[in-house]
Order: structure tokens, then C-alpha cells, then sequence
């Protein structure tokens, strides 16, 4: 099976995805002894973490980053003509697919993040934000001083901000994670950059605690 479709078919099978690593080849083997690996050994996935076979990631890159572009090219062009439709819904959920795949695997390709803002700009639906915090706490979760990744969380919670009855347990959750990366790497000046941003966000109550 293709490279990008397995990948892409167990980020569909375990949305509860919360760590993505990358794996020396030579690790599969313990890995596999409690895990479930991929026929192919390319992929590891087990307790809602998925590991990528080092080996793999230059050639899923470029699929992914081949497959991104005619998306949004095709978007773009639908867009263009008439911006509505299932033709036109159907390239939209093609350039959320690809974008993701390319984000989880080169966490500032500032193309694919923005592509999704534009897409995301013209939803009213607060899960389809929430989905998008996750993603970039997978980015976040092997590239945690990624400048993108927090940009775009600070994008996603003030678009919903005005909005979203439970923003301020989207905010605990915020600084739940802010915490939990800068213990990891207390010289993370991003994370701690985003706390300070969160402030403005928060209660009283959520500050002192």
C-alpha cells in the first residue's frame, strides 16, 4: 500500500493520536514486541502513540508535500469558479488531509498552516477548532519550539474566543500543555511567551492557581 495512504489511514483509525515520534529502524523490533507495527515496519502505533520509521520520513514527506499542493491548487482554482458544492467540499477536506500529513512531518511549512486558516476561517463550527488544537499539539509534541505551531494556537483561541461557551476550559487545557512542555525544557522561551499571551485569556482564579 502507499506510503501516504497507510499513514494517513492510521491518523484516521486513532484520532486520540497525542505524541508522534520519530524511530531509528533498529527500534522497531523492541517496539513491536508490545506494539502494533505496520507489515512494513515503517509506522508504530500503540496507546495513542505513533512512531515514524526515520527511513521513511524524506519519502512521505515529499508524497504528502506533492499531495498538499495539487489540493490546494485545486481549491484555490474551485474557489475561483464558484466556491460552493460538494466538488468544492470534497477538495477542502483533501487540503485539510494532505496539509496535516505535511505539519506532522515538517512542523513550519507556513503554506500548509495558512492553508488551513483559510479553510477555517469560514467555519462556524467550534469542533472543527478544537480538532485543530490537537493537531498542533501533536506538532507541538515532537517539535515543542515551534514559533508555528504556537501561532496558530493563539489563532484557533481567538477566533473561537468570542464564541465558544467552554472557552475557558479550552483555556485550562491551554495551560495544562503550556505547563507540561516548559517542565520538559524550561528554557523553551516559546512555550513560556505563550503562557504569558494566555494571561489575557484566563480568570483570576485560572492565574493564581
Amino acid at each position: 500500500m502507499d506510503l501516504l495512504i497507510r499513514f494517513q489511514l492510521i491518523l484516521d483509525s486513532d484520532p486520540l493520536i497525542d505524541e508522534v515520534g520519530f524511530i531509528h529502524p533498529s527500534q522497531f523490533a523492541t517496539l513491536n514486541g508490545g506494539g502494533r507495527g505496520t507489515e512494513e515496519g515503517d509506522f508504530w502505533n500503540e496507546e495513542h502513540k505513533l512512531g515514524i520509521s526515520a527511513d521513511v520520513v524524506l519519502p512521505l514527506y515529499r508524497a504528502a508535500k506533492g499531495a498538499f499542493f495539487t489540493a490546494f491548487a485545486d481549491y484555490k482554482m474551485l474557489g475561483s469558479v464558484s466556491g460552493t458544492g460538494p466538488d468544492y467540499s470534497a477538495v477542502e477536506e483533501e487540503v485539510m488531509k494532505h496539509s496535516r500529513a505535511v505539519l506532522l512531518l515538517s512542523c513550519d511549512f507556513l503554506t500548509a498552516w495558512n492553508s488551513r486558516k483559510l479553510i477555517l476561517s469560514k467555519k462556524q463550527c467550534t469542533s472543527v477548532f478544537i480538532d485543530e488544537l490537537h493537531l498542533s499539539a501533536l506538532v507541538l509534541s515532537y517539535s515543542p519550539k515551534s514559533e508555528q505551531a504556537w501561532c496558530h494556537r493563539r489563532w484557533v483561541i481567538k477566533t473561537i474566543a468570542g464564541r465558544c461557551s467552554t472557552v475557558q476550559e479550552i483555556v485550562d487545557k491551554e495551560s495544562a500543555l503550556v505547563e507540561k512542555i516548559a517542565e520538559r525544557s524550561k528554557m523553551n522561551y516559546r512555550a513560556w511567551n505563550h503562557r504569558c499571551w494566555l494571561v489575557s485569556y484566563m480568570t483570576w482564579e485560572q492565574v493564581v492557581s
